[in-house]
């Protein structure tokens, strides 16, 4: 079984804008499956840019983040209802042994984050570290 974790990050302190942005993080809904030799992670992240999002690698954590824009900023804005998560997010996903992430692949297209992360060849060494880009 695989373990899949988010993680939330707040502040203490005043109430400033840094806080306030901090305090509104928010975790998109992920899938983790496994497709042939590949270990497949789908974010959904509908209305994002490809240059807003950052993926990163630390030991076996997979961390997605950046921050979705909020069309309504203006407080010209009196929601009825309001279901869609806006600002700033941030997902961890721990990845279990056994994949390469030097030769991890991510894209982005129709709102979903796809990496492919291939199953380590036999006598490959396992990174400390590496930052995944979008294609």
């Amino acid at each position: 079984m695989y373990k899949v974790t988010s993680s939330l990050q707040f502040t203490k302190g005043s109430q400033s804008d840094a806080a306030k942005e901090s305090e509104a993080h928010w975790v998109p809904l992920t899938d983790v499956y496994l497709v042939d030799n590949s270990l497949v992670v789908t974010v959904e992240l509908a209305g994002m840019r490809r240059e807003d999002l950052e993926l990163t690698v630390e030991g076996n954590q997979l961390r997605v983040s950046g921050q979705r824009p909020d069309g309504c900023r203006n407080g010209r804005c009196k929601f009825l209802v309001m279901e869609i998560n806006y600002g700033t997010f941030e997902s961890v996903i721990e990845l279990p042994a056994g994949y390469d992430l030097t030769k991890a692949r991510a894209a982005y297209q129709n709102g979903f984050l796809r990496i492919d992360v291939p199953a380590v060849s036999p006598g490959a060494s396992h990174p400390l570290s590496l930052p995944v880009s979008g294609e």
